[in-house]
């Protein structure tokens, strides 16, 4: 259940800070970049900073050399000596590497039949900005992309693409507006077009 929900557009430090002034026990950052430091700063003694994105890293369609290096630049040095001493642990994820290591499928099996397990019991749904079509995949993506997203963009074959979807409301429209005409147009005995002089 979450309790507090900050946009990150604001000073979440700050804000966070507020309602928690002693820091959070576990942050989970799929940002990386500048992000790191707020993170750790973040965190309470005994706390736990996970790194298991980079997002601020892509720049423009693709993860860029230069991108990646200003990130680095900008990040501090962490220090083992500073962790230990404030109590705190950094640790990251990778899902993709992950997946490569043979020592990990038993527990990536495991995971996962718990996963679907909670997600049977109806204990976790995922989040689902959107549904789309294959045709419109790459707006798809653009939405993706541009982070216009709030949770997972799903691709349906049996969905209509935003043009057919387009074309249906058109043909809708043309029908009612013709079923409008026809009623209408048509007068009962009492009309008064129907009067002879």
């Amino acid at each position: 259940m979450v309790s507090h929900l900050f946009d990150h557009t604001v000073d979440y430090v700050l804000e966070t800070k507020k309602v928690l002034p002693d820091g959070v026990d576990l942050l989970l950052d799929c940002l990386a970049g500048e992000d790191i430091n707020r993170g750790i700063n973040l965190l309470k003694p005994l706390g736990k900073y996970v790194l298991y994105g980079m997002s601020n890293v892509v720049t423009g369609e693709t993860k860029s050399l230069l991108s990646f290096a200003k990130t680095w630049w900008q990040v501090d040095k962490i220090s083992p000596i500073r962790l230990y001493e404030d109590n705190k642990t950094i640790s990251g994820f990778q899902l993709r590497s992950l997946i490569s290591k043979p020592s990990a499928q038993p527990l990536l099996r495991t995971t996962l039949e718990r996963l679907f397990t909670l997600f049977a019991e109806g204990k976790i749904l995922p989040v689902v900005d959107s549904v789309w079509a294959f045709d419109d995949v790459g707006e798809a993506m653009l939405k993706l992309h541009d982070r216009r997203n709030i949770g997972k963009l799903v691709l349906d074959p049996a969905s209509l693409s935003l043009a057919e979807q387009q074309r249906l409301a058109d043909s809708q429209a043309v029908e009612a507006e013709a079923e409008e005409g026809d009623s209408s147009d048509t007068g009962g005995p009492d009309d008064p077009g129907d009067a002879e002089e």
